[in-house]
């Protein structure tokens, strides 16, 4: 978990090409963690962020 926005949209990004699995970045209360998408429940009480999907990402930069 992380309270830097920036700092975990790139990890979530990192891990979404490193595991080439799409992960999900959540907030939950003032922190952001990251998921696998699988692992998601629509019954969690999460504020999904945003999907990553390392199928539909373009080149590294």
């Amino acid at each position: 978990m992380s309270n830097d926005l920036s700092l975990a949209q790139h990890h979530a990004l990192d891990l979404a090409r490193t595991l080439m699995v799409p992960v999900i970045l959540f907030k939950s209360g003032d922190a952001f963690g990251v998921l696998r998408s699988d692992e998601v429940d629509p019954g969690d009480d999460l504020e999904i962020v945003h999907e990553y999907d390392p199928f539909q990402i373009g080149p590294a930069h």
